[in-house]
């Protein structure tokens, strides 16, 4: 690839399925996109940075999803869902609700970087309570924990906002919580600052 192209970087994955994997195809293109001294960037969210050329950014992602590939911007946006492995099936572990739930927000435009977990039983291999926003699922309905924080002296277990929510009552109080933090965030206000800042009530208000 030439050296002198000015280049973007996007944030790529297999998409929601069972386990972060990738096929052959995928990984021959994304390796068109590549010198022999680059590098990818593995994400903790189960994504692949990789910079392509701005001025062929959209054939670029056309080309990634034409093999299956999830493409997401980088920056201050809803990163696409951390999940589980789902190692019990597809309607068991609420793989549908996942996919939903990544459909719905991931890339939506917010103050900081917002990360959302979901696991399929309390086990916790996605780690929803040290996320953003975790959703576990709990016989046949979702919980919802709001405010973990992974790393730091101020580390924090997620706080459990709502039980036993059905799937579209799930979706409503996502979507009730990211507009909050994009209207009323601070720019650059991380989404554990913004709950300490804001509270319970104005965060569902």
């Amino acid at each position: 690839m030439n050296t002198d192209v000015k280049k973007t970087k996007i944030a790529v994955n297999g998409g929601i399925g069972f386990g972060a994997k990738l096929n052959p195809k995928q990984l021959v293109t994304i390796s068109k996109y590549m010198s022999e001294d680059d590098e990818l960037e593995l994400t903790t969210f189960q994504q692949l940075y990789i910079e392509i050329p701005e001025n062929r950014k959209e054939e670029t992602i056309e080309e990634f999803e034409s093999v299956g590939l999830a493409c997401n911007p980088v920056g201050n946006f809803v990163k696409s869902l951390r999940t589980c492995n789902f190692c019990k099936g597809e309607e068991r572990e609420g793989m549908p609700v996942a996919k939903e739930l990544n459909k719905r927000f991931a890339g939506k435009p917010v103050p900081f970087t917002l990360k959302i977990a979901y696991i399929g039983c309390p086990i916790g291999c996605g780690e929803p309570m040290l996320s953003d926003i975790g959703v576990m699922k709990f016989k046949d309905h979702y919980n919802l924990y709001v405010g973990g924080k992974a790393k730091g002296k101020d580390a924090a277990v997620g706080f459990l906002l709502r039980e036993n929510l059905t799937p579209e009552e799930l979706y409503d109080i996502v979507d009730k919580i990211i507009s909050a933090y994009s209207h009323l965030g601070k720019k650059r206000e991380s989404f554990f600052k913004f709950w300490k800042r804001i509270g319970k009530d104005q965060l569902i208000s």
